[in-house]
């Protein structure tokens, strides 16, 4: 018997027990769509988190302030002096001394009360850069952002995070070019700000941008104007960030003239920690929901083999009969092979279509994306396939074990 004709016997045999062979099919079916949104589950999961980290800056280095020590030796926390200056940022923003810096945004931030006509709301007023938007890796949902040319006249123009633009003015879009009030001075709104969410510390989406100088010279105190409450780096790419970091320590300490680094008077942090540790909880994540997935195959496989079993059973005297009319072991093991080869090939076939199916389907009822991988299907079939061969061994090799006149006398 060639192998054409070992397949043509192996579906005919297949269809002729159609409730049995789709219950195994089920079994494998369930196993395998399990196994496809398992593995899209952690892998949208895993570029969700990346994304969110992505849009914080994942090359970002924030550099803070030192601390402060009173005149009775209570010390402040980290933050609480103002060792950093404007000054710092324009040498840090020299691609001479720091070649793996892209891109540097001061930071002045204070809170004030914003009016637009009778109604307030109390915020956070940043004065920054004009690359503070690429720095933080932000967009414009309307407008333009501030300019040089905004900062060199120290112009009275605002762009609105949308949680701020919303509490004023009822409208994100409708901010657009409208007067608010800061500290008694009329701004401009200029441009709406993209949502983000919030980081560690702050809600992103509730804060008001104003050029550096006007914040320095129209906002700020008269005492420390040239003092800033952090500055922003982001390095060249992710695999400059240490590179970038040594930069910076090394010019501030420098400028600042310190000759040891542990008594620096500013430190720098950046976010690679945060991202490794989000990537490892996504990792763990896919391989425990791939734990489960693989159980479920395992009871597929157990069932193809059951299934089997019971056809080997069933089938004895047939067997027997073809035994007796030439047919070698190698015919009988390889029939019910393929037997068993098509029940997993159409379950992980099924699985896998299914699988894609809810992918398509689940995202609109659960908060997570499922990002479907070509390659992982392709694995599914396979590995359905594989279960079909390997748990079909045994039962096979029983089948051709059979002794022929054995075969024939059973009932």
């Amino acid at each position: 018997m060639n192998w054409l004709e070992t397949i043509r016997t192996g579906l005919q045999a297949v269809r002729a027990h159609r409730l049995r062979s789709g219950l195994t099919v089920l079994g494998i079916l369930i196993g395998i769509a399990t196994v496809v949104l398992s593995v899209g589950l952690g892998e949208g999961t895993s570029s969700s988190v990346k994304s969110q980290i992505a849009a914080l800056g994942s090359n970002l280095l924030i550099v803070s302030p030192g601390s402060t020590t009173s005149t009775t030796g209570l010390r402040g926390g980290n933050g609480s002096a103002s060792t950093l200056t404007v000054q710092d940022s324009l040498a840090l923003d020299s691609r001479v001394a720091a070649p793996d810096i892209a891109a540097v945004a001061p930071i002045k931030s204070t809170s004030e009360s914003l009016v637009n006509g009778s109604t307030n709301w109390t915020t956070s007023v940043v004065g920054t850069s004009d690359e503070w938007l690429t720095v933080r890796s932000r967009k414009l949902s309307t407008g333009r952002f501030l300019t040089d040319a905004d900062d060199a006249a120290a112009s009275a123009v605002t762009v609105l995070a949308p949680t701020t633009a919303e509490e004023l003015f009822g409208n994100a879009d409708s901010a657009l070019n409208q007067t608010v009030t800061i500290n008694s001075i009329p701004f401009t709104v200029v441009g709406v700000l993209t949502s983000a969410g919030s980081d560690s510390s702050s809600d992103l989406d509730d804060q008001a941008l104003v050029p550096l100088a006007t914040m320095t010279s129209r906002l700020s105190a008269s005492t420390g104007r040239n003092s800033l409450s952090s500055i922003y780096l982001t390095a060249s790419s992710n695999s400059t960030i240490s590179a970038a970091y040594q930069e910076a320590n090394a010019l501030l300490l420098n400028k600042h003239a310190i000759g040891a680094a542990g008594t620096a008077d500013f430190t720098i942090t950046t976010q690679k920690s945060l991202l490794t540790t989000a990537s490892s909880v996504s990792k763990t994540l896919t391989v425990l929901l791939g734990g489960i997935a693989a159980l479920s195959l395992l009871v597929g496989g157990i069932g193809v083999m059951n299934i089997m079993l019971v056809s080997v059973t069933e089938r004895t005297r047939e067997i027997g009969l073809r035994k007796a009319l030439g047919a070698t072991p190698k015919v009988i093991r390889r029939q019910f092979m393929v037997e068993a080869s098509v029940l997993g090939v159409v379950g992980g076939i099924a699985g896998a279509g299914f699988g894609i199916a809810g992918a398509v389907i689940l995202p609109h009822f659960i908060s997570n994306a499922i990002d479907i991988s070509p390659s992982a299907v392709v694995g599914a079939v396979a590995v359905a396939a594989a279960i079909g061969l390997i748990f079909g061994v045994y039962p096979a090799g029983r089948a051709a074990r059979l002794a022929p006149i054995d075969a024939l006398r059973s009932e």
